[in-house]
């Protein structure tokens, strides 16, 4: 029994690790989109349509079924613009200020979240989310306040923020039908397709368009295979096996690791005021606490349904 236990809990440790390592890699995503030296569309597309290739492989490989049915398809055509939109802000929002500030911005996206979901899901607005809400609105205002050079980055950001959160509640709705593999592989290969047609009639595709220099091509790839089509299909495997809130306090950290990693590859273009700091920290620690707050409700509510 005792070689047992200690077994479960090397494999715990083992799955710990290795989400970490997942939200090592998430955090390394921003550094990629700062170092690739292409626009913020290109950029997406190039990523979403060779992540594409690598998830179909992963699925050809594995023997698995892709069919969905044709509801599905416009769910998913629908999320997947969503979904590219998302990036090319993102993108958007490190070049024109850099990883510090898309970073700590984008992390608005859980209290966007707290307002879209009672949308989708039928709940009450809680009036914590709403004072925690406020706080991330304060931390903001110091960061706008001291570093309003970064203004559009920060604009950009919040949009990112805002379609990462209505992402992320729509895939809240699609999980309960389909496979998340097979949700993922859709929604990138129409939000491929989408920026594709963009593309087309603003007849941006040509030689140069695929003329890229080589260390692009090698973060590109980097990019959509190891930073997107790994990281997805090994987290979703991870999450089995570690508690929400486990997973939430250590997802939580991928700003802090982009932060540091930005730090010490582009040095001084990634220091900032110590006001930035300040309102920074304001940002992480609202969004870490309306976490475990989150987290305690739903474990509370367990307990009282069994109690029941």
């Amino acid at each position: 029994m005792q070689f047992i236990y200690i077994g479960m809990q090397g494999n715990k440790l083992k799955n710990y690790l290795h989400l970490h390592f997942i939200v090592f890699i998430w955090g390394f995503t921003a550094i990629l989109g700062a170092l690739i030296t292409i626009d913020a569309i290109p950029l997406v597309w190039f990523r979403m349509l060779m992540a594409v290739g690598f998830i179909l492989l992963y699925f050809f490989i594995k023997g698995e079924n892709l069919k969905i049915d044709s509801k599905a398809i416009y769910k998913f055509i629908f999320s997947g613009i969503i979904i590219a939109i998302h990036w090319i802000t993102f993108f958007k929002a490190i070049k024109v200020s850099n990883v510090s500030v898309a970073l700590v911005t984008m992390s608005t996206g859980a209290f966007f979240t707290s307002m879209i979901e009672p949308i989708f899901f039928k709940k009450r607005v809680q009036a914590v989310e709403i004072l925690l809400g406020l706080l991330v609105v304060l931390g903001l205002y110091i960061i706008f306040n001291f570093e309003s050079k970064y203004t559009l980055g920060i604009v950009y950001a919040l949009i990112s923020a805002f379609l990462s959160a209505l992402f992320s509640v729509l895939n809240g709705l699609y999980i309960k039908k389909y496979e998340a593999t097979v949700i993922s592989f859709y929604q990138l290969l129409f939000g491929a397709i989408g920026i594709s047609i963009f593309l087309f009639f603003t007849n941006q595709f040509s030689v140069e368009f695929f003329n890229l220099k080589s260390t692009d091509w090698f973060y590109l790839v980097l990019l959509s295979s190891f930073c997107t089509a790994y990281a997805f299909i090994a987290s979703v495997k991870v999450m089995k096996y570690i508690t929400p809130y486990t997973v939430m306090l250590t997802i939580n950290l991928e700003p802090i690791y982009a932060i540091v990693l930005a730090l010490l590859i582009f040095g001084e273009k990634e220091q900032m005021n110590p006001e930035f700091y300040y309102g920074a920290l304001i940002v992480l620690l609202v969004v870490l606490l309306n976490g475990v707050i989150k987290n305690r409700n739903v474990l509370s509510k367990k307990i009282s349904a069994k109690k029941e």
